[in-house]
């Protein structure tokens, strides 16, 4: 007999618990998997369809639209029920993936990348919110295991899907397969979760005006990325950061907080921690050029280069079981120890990944290195310092700083892809193109998005401190 803290994993994942748990696990597994499919699969989509310079807004517009659907997912909740509100996303993210599969040209595919953005963010949201409403108190803990553990099944699903298709020449099937598996989910939204709304009290309001207001700040960016003139990209950072201080102006004056009190001062614990987590999630979006540096530059297949690029989801994961439950003294040298082992490895890839001649008698093997070093650092440093999050929040506000770690880590993919798509369209990546724009363009991605850890090692005083 299971008393109230003690569910088992057979309880979860036996009977009607099992198809339950496999509805919101798999709400979270279409959205991630489709993350790494899409990644496999863009050299293929620009080679056929064209869009060059728009290769960086395909995740852009893809994780600021999963930003507004994450932070919609409360009112759909409260407005249509569970079941009917996972229905809704499911439909939104279906339509935006058969209008990527049936693209003719890059513009009809950033707009169904958005349309799925924004199911996919639902479905997120939905997901995490669902465990509370769905299983009883002694089961939460597992089945937020659970759900969470689909990225990492991802990173083994994603590549294998979009690189057997890519490689195959029909990259367009990658789309199409997800189709079925969202239908799927679909019957089992339908037949296994109630027609529900979340117990106790009303629920608090999302801050949606800042919420909007970061997806602005991050559109400006990307905008100003496709200008040929250097001032209006730096017309473009300087409005995208205004916008950021007039976030944090709103945001401390109203009733529904974004991020919890003291998080936008670097000289605060919070505000340290928050700075890291978004400095080192910025480092680690250079993954979504890395197929393409790897095909291009280095001749690797889709397939190859899709798991080559999932190194960096592995490295953080064995990072963060390396430096899970340690001593305060060891997780105060293993904040530093990561961005500084995430930064020199970008540093590496900027030496490495332009040669190309590094492809000859297997010498490109040496990039696996450098590319798992930028995930293992991340992972050093990211589980101590998400606890160090929550022991830091100010009385009453630990669920908002909970939830602002998902937002900023978002905010900050997307904001990175912006960033990486400006550096390297400024860098010859769309002018001259081919090898020698791919060259010139990883050079400079690596090289300064290696800044971003390297400064997130200079102001980790702060998270030390929270220890």
């Amino acid at each position: 007999m299971h008393t109230k803290h003690t569910g088992s994993w057979s309880e979860l994942l036996w009977g009607r618990n099992g198809l339950r748990s496999l509805a919101l696990a798999g709400g979270v597994a279409v959205h991630a998997v489709n993350v790494y499919i899409v990644t496999t699969i863009l050299p293929s989509i620009v080679d056929d369809i064209g869009g060059l310079e728009y290769y960086a807004w395909n995740t852009t517009l893809f994780v600021v639209a999963s930003i507004l659907g994450s932070a919609l997912s409360p009112k759909f909740l409260d407005q249509f029920g569970l079941r009917r509100a996972f229905l809704l996303a499911i439909v939104l993210f279906a339509a935006g993936t058969i209008g990527c599969a049936l693209a003719p040209a890059m513009p009809w595919l950033l707009a169904a990348r958005t349309v799925q953005g924004l199911g996919g963010g639902l479905l997120l949201g939905l997901s995490y919110s669902a465990v509370r409403m769905v299983f009883d108190e002694r089961l939460w803990s597992r089945a937020m295991v659970l759900v969470s553990s689909m990225w990492g099944v991802a990173t083994l699903a994603g590549p294998a899907i979009g690189g057997i298709f890519a490689q195959t020449g029909h990259w367009r099937l990658a789309f199409w397969a997800v189709v079925p598996i969202a239908a799927i989910l679909a019957v089992l939204v339908r037949t296994q979760l109630a027609q529900g709304r979340q117990r106790g009290s009303k629920r608090s309001q999302a801050p949606l005006g800042s919420i909007f207001l970061l997806a602005l700040s991050v559109l400006v960016v990307s905008v100003a990325s496709l200008s040929a003139q250097p001032a209006w990209k730096a017309a473009g950072i300087a409005l995208g950061l205004l916008i950021a201080v007039l976030i944090a102006r709103i945001d401390g004056r109203a009733r529904v907080r974004l991020f919890p009190t003291g998080s936008y001062s670097a000289h605060t614990a919070l505000g340290s921690l928050y700075g890291c987590i978004c400095l080192l999630s910025i480092g680690v979006t250079t993954e979504i050029y890395i197929p393409y540096f790897l095909q291009v530059i280095h001749g690797k297949s889709p397939l190859a280069a899709g798991y080559w690029t999932a190194l960096m989801s592995a490295g953080w994961t064995l990072g963060s079981f390396v430096s899970s439950g340690r001593s305060t003294g060891t997780a105060n040298r293993l904040i530093v120890i990561g961005p500084v082992v995430s930064a020199a490895s970008l540093a590496v890839l900027a030496w490495m990944m332009p040669m190309a001649g590094l492809s000859q008698q297997g010498g490109a093997n040496g990039l696996m290195a450098p590319l798992l070093g930028v995930g293992v650092g991340v992972g050093l440093c990211w589980p101590n310092m998400l606890t160090r999050v929550f022991k830091s929040a100010p009385e009453g506000q630990e669920n908002i700083a909970s939830a602002a770690i998902t937002t900023l880590q978002l905010y900050a993919m997307a904001m990175g892809a912006a960033l990486a798509g400006m550096v390297t369209n400024a860098a010859g990546f769309t002018e001259p193109g081919g090898v020698q724009g791919a060259r010139q363009a990883a050079l400079a991605l690596f090289a300064v998005f290696a800044c971003a850890p390297g400064l997130a090692a200079l102001m980790t005083r702060g998270a030390r401190r929270a220890g």
